[in-house]
């Protein structure tokens, strides 16, 4: 056997060896529970992305736009409203970035960089306490009812009364995600979309990641809601939350549009504890901080935190796992423990918000994934 042939023979066995280890694990039963789900009006259509090790191990599409079969088909590309996960790969990762730059601290009290913030008792509560959502501000507010512009909204904010005593209790709330937006904008110079795409979206090759999406993309994008109390009109490809919407669809809390194969390079850089294909983008510690459990909290910053009951991650990802939801559907969660993440998205608002069944769906699609790939039912 010549030497080139005997190279090439050993490629190839390689090739076959690497390609057996992505197809050991029988995701048959996983597949099966989603399209149950889409047969159960759970949600239209959806992505998951699993991935171990630093690779991906699984990766599927199902169902279509609209519950339609005729309409069009998800599939790898397809693009979807992120809702709150914009909290963590747009804020909460551009203040990992300023603390790393030193343009502000944890401890620092917001009034520092927006004085106007600081009525009705705001004055001492800090960036810190933003992130870990205890700042005393409501979860959030209808201002589509009351506000007709960015403005409005800022000022509004700006002037709320808090709830609660600053860090008596955890209230999750856009506002304070909004706020911590300010801040960002305030020390950068730079709006959050703008910030987000020069030093996150783009050194991470997010090519399909970005607030306000062209309209030339639009027929990529899932369907959200029917909007029939606000904008009357099928939402696509124009971001569903009101608030960001009103905000000119560049928000702390919502905004961001996304694919799966972008996330999962997002959360590769997080579970490599901040860098990716060799390029630092966050300060090692600085990961390891934000997806650490807080004291006396619930939460890490910005992330959530897997509880130990009623998780969307289920009941078999390890206690130091870190991820978060968003209200259109989406989803993730990463085990640094196991070394992989879940990304799961799916339009669910559609045709209507009131269909909350994905509630219940994520945690049994969690733990499935994660019996599969230990094989935890075969296991006596």
């Amino acid at each position: 056997m010549k030497l080139s042939t005997k190279i090439l023979f050993a490629f190839l066995l390689l090739l076959n060896i690497s390609c057996g280890q992505n197809n050991q694990y029988d995701f048959s039963g996983v597949d099966k529970l989603i399209n149950i789900g889409i047969s159960d009006g759970v949600f239209p259509g959806s992505v998951l992305l699993v991935s171990k090790g630093e690779s991906i191990i699984y990766e599927n599409t199902y169902g279509n736009f609209t519950y339609d079969r005729l309409s069009k088909k998800v599939n790898i590309n397809t693009i979807f409203d992120l809702a709150s996960l914009t909290k963590i790969v747009s804020t909460t990762t551009a203040a990992m970035i300023c603390i790393d730059r030193g343009l502000f601290k944890l401890s620092d009290k917001v009034v520092k960089y927006i004085p106007r913030f600081g009525n009705h008792g705001k004055k001492i509560i800090t960036i810190k306490n933003l992130l870990l959502h205890n700042s005393g501000l409501p979860a959030y507010k209808r201002f589509y009812k009351f506000c007709k512009n960015s403005d409005d909204v800022i000022n509004d904010i700006y002037n709320t009364e808090l709830i609660y005593k600053t860090g008596s209790k955890t209230v999750y709330s856009d506002l304070s995600m909004i706020v911590l937006q300010k801040v960002i904008e305030k020390v950068t110079g730079k709006s959050l979309d703008e910030f987000s795409k020069e030093n996150i979206f783009d050194p991470l090759e997010m090519k399909s990641t970005m607030f306000n999406p062209p309209d030339s993309i639009k027929q990529n994008i899932a369907l959200t809601e029917f909007d029939d109390y606000w904008r009357h009109r099928q939402l696509q490809g124009e971001v569903h939350d009101e608030t960001a919407a009103l905000l000119n669809g560049v928000s702390g809390n919502a905004g961001l549009f996304s694919n799966s194969e972008d996330l999962s390079n997002f959360l590769t850089m997080i579970l490599n504890k901040g860098t990716f294909k060799r390029k630092r983008i966050i300060n090692e510690n600085t990961v390891l901080l934000f997806t650490t459990k807080q004291p006396n909290s619930a939460r890490a910053l910005g992330w959530d935190i897997k509880s130990p009951i009623k998780s969307s991650a289920g009941n078999l990802f390890s206690l130091k796992s870190f991820g978060h939801t968003g209200y259109t559907g989406t989803s993730f969660w990463v085990d640094p423990q196991k070394k992989l993440f879940v990304i799961f998205l799916t339009n669910r608002v559609y045709p209507t918000r009131n269909n909350t069944k994905i509630i219940k769906f994520r945690p049994k699609l969690h733990n499935e994934i994660i019996e599969t790939i230990y094989r935890l039912k075969n296991s006596d």
